[in-house]
């Protein structure tokens, strides 16, 4: 990285270091987006599975469930599970986007 004296970067060129940064994130939404994460409820019964830019890959619903018959009970665990799909890609997608924001905190940008 080119350094300068001073100033609001630390000594540091902002072009290269934005354009480093933006690299970094580039990749990093990348991996998240093919990032497959699994939701479930009913003790597994329902699952689903989505990718981290929140495209749906695979939905499972155990036999037993749908024989059952009751359209509510099914309903509620595909809301469920559902939700829990989109919560772990929130974590996932926040623990590696951590690293990245707390290098622009760090830089101390007026904004």
């Amino acid at each position: 990285m080119a350094r300068r004296k001073g100033g609001l970067f630390g000594g540091l060129d902002p072009l290269a270091l934005i354009q480093q940064l933006q690299a970094q994130l580039d990749q990093v939404q990348k991996e998240i987006a093919q990032t497959e994460v699994e939701g479930s409820a009913g003790g597994g019964a329902v699952r689903v599975v989505m990718r981290g830019d929140h495209k749906v890959v695979r939905i499972h619903i155990e036999p037993e469930l749908l024989a059952e018959g009751d359209t509510e009970m099914l309903q509620d665990l595909l809301i469920t599970a559902f939700n829990n799909a989109v919560a772990e890609v929130k974590r996932i997608t926040e623990e590696k986007m951590g690293p990245i924001q707390k290098s622009l905190g760090s830089l101390g940008l007026p904004f």
